[in-house]
């Protein structure tokens, strides 16, 4: 009764004739071209033969780039960064992306630029309003000769789009980029609104690959009410969308429990092709929000190319037999995240304490 589970023929049941055409195609391109210059690059020592194969790839990544645009651009409720951001503007997330996905980024520098993609993310969600719809921010600056100084700055009046909003927390991986949108959306709003927190436990089995994958949610370590949750805009923000599982999971649930959110919106660094279409045909009222597209999954669910588990890069890896809690998992960010983000851990510490004592 405290785990609900969720198989991954459930979600494939959501997809169109046309979706698993597409999906194929994508693969094929991948799996039969793809994977054969990589084995070629990670082994040759031949210059000639490396500059060719980058060439191959080079032609190959703008083939499934170009489809996945295509394919993106006939589903509105995905929108990709790198696709419809100016020409001029999509470098900047390539080189995020870049940085995320290398190997040698370490841990600190990977905090850094999982940060940056969420504050270009948030622009791409919530960017979109009138010009003439605008705040001001009276602000006391430090310079006080001759007198006090203060400066007026205009920004995005964007109320009434964050101000119903919820953060919802599914993955250890997805827990500093909520704290960084729920960040944003308080800088935005004209009364500093802090978005309450509503924090689930959900793990894929990893006995599973991934066409007979399941999507195991554990409300015995989940902490949220549903009441906080209807007729609200629920935000869920992780950094990678692999198969769309997760979040299919967690929304079924609610609704099945009489919880109707006015509105979810799955905000993504890498999202996997499948993955955000799965999200859009199985919940009719979510919107997906990525900055960068990646074309196929592996057989273990894995995003390829990928950056890999981006809550063991952006956490630390947890011991076998002591994994830790959310609380734990917040007090390692250490003490310069913990002031940044100082309101956001007060919501997480009262959602947690707060579930308990109920």
């Amino acid at each position: 009764m405290n785990k609900i589970v969720l198989k991954a023929e459930d979600l494939d049941g959501f997809l169109t004739a046309g979706d698993k055409a597409n999906l194929s195609r994508i693969h094929d391109l991948y799996y039969r071209k793809a994977l054969a210059s990589f084995s070629i690059l990670a082994s040759t020592q031949d210059k000639s033969e490396q500059k060719q194969e980058e060439k191959k790839l080079i032609m190959l990544y703008n083939e499934m780039g170009n489809l996945m645009q295509d394919l993106c651009s006939n589903e509105p409720r995905i929108s990709v960064y790198s696709f419809l951001t100016p020409q001029e503007s999509r470098p900047e997330a390539s080189r995020v992306i870049a940085k995320l996905r290398d190997y040698r980024t370490g841990n600190e520098e990977f905090i850094y630029y999982i940060q940056r993609a969420y504050e270009m993310l948030f622009k791409l969600a919530y960017g979109g309003t009138p010009a003439s719809n605008k705040n001001y921010l009276f602000v006391q600056t430090p310079v006080n000769v001759p007198v006090q100084n203060f400066a007026v700055h205009k920004i995005n009046n964007i109320d009434e789009k964050i101000e119903n909003t919820v953060m919802c927390v599914m993955l250890r991986g997805a827990l500093l980029p909520s704290m960084i949108l729920s960040k944003e959306i308080e800088e935005y709003s004209s009364n500093g609104y802090v978005t309450p927190f509503a924090l689930f436990k959900i793990t894929r089995n990893d006995s599973k690959h991934e066409n007979d994958m399941e999507y195991i949610l554990d409300l015995e370590k989940s902490y949220f009410t549903l009441e906080t949750l209807h007729g609200k805009d629920l935000i869920f923000a992780d950094p990678m969308n692999a198969t769309g599982g997760s979040l299919v999971t967690v929304i079924k649930y609610l609704m099945r429990e009489g919880v109707n959110p006015r509105s979810v919106t799955f905000i993504n660094v890498i999202a996997a092709l499948k993955g955000a279409i799965r999200v859009v045909r199985a919940l009719e009222h979510c919107t997906v929000f990525t900055l960068w597209m990646d074309p196929v999954l592996n057989e273990l669910a894995y995003i390829l190319p990928g950056l890999g588990d981006a809550g063991d890069r952006i956490n630390g890896k947890d011991l076998p037999d002591q994994p830790r809690n959310i609380i734990q998992l917040a007090a390692g960010y250490g003490a310069n995240i913990a002031r940044l983000y100082r309101e956001q851990l007060r919501e997480i510490e009262n959602t947690v304490l707060g579930t308990i004592k109920k």
